[in-house]
């Protein structure tokens, strides 16, 4: 019998979510377009839930994830921290994790 393995992969910190794949995408959104309102555009979610997402994820790890420049006659934007990349890259470390049990439980299947 054929069937594929489904699963979601989170970190959470004190029963809250710090990082999933919604909250990866908004950041390397942020990271690709330099601006927190265009990556939630891009990502048809709202600036105000996208705002709240960053903060959220902040609070929870005691860090700033996301540098921002006010607006102005040349424009505002954002630019991920150090502590944001890394946080990227280990979420996806795990997330490659769980593909390579993922494969090798449906190939043994």
């Amino acid at each position: 019998m054929r069937y594929q393995i489904k699963y979601k992969v989170w970190l959470e910190k004190d029963g809250e979510i710090i990082m999933g794949l919604g909250r990866e995408k908004l950041l390397k959104e942020i990271q690709k377009q330099g601006s927190i309102s265009k990556a939630a555009k891009e990502l048809g979610i709202s600036y105000k839930k996208a705002w709240s997402f960053l903060k959220a994820m902040e609070k929870r790890l005691g860090t700033k994830l996301v540098e921002t420049k006010r607006g102005g006659e040349k424009g505002g934007g954002a630019v991920l921290t150090e502590e944001a990349q890394k946080l990227i890259k280990e979420f996806e470390k795990l997330v490659k994790r769980f593909e390579g049990v993922k494969k090798r439980a449906e190939s043994n299947g």
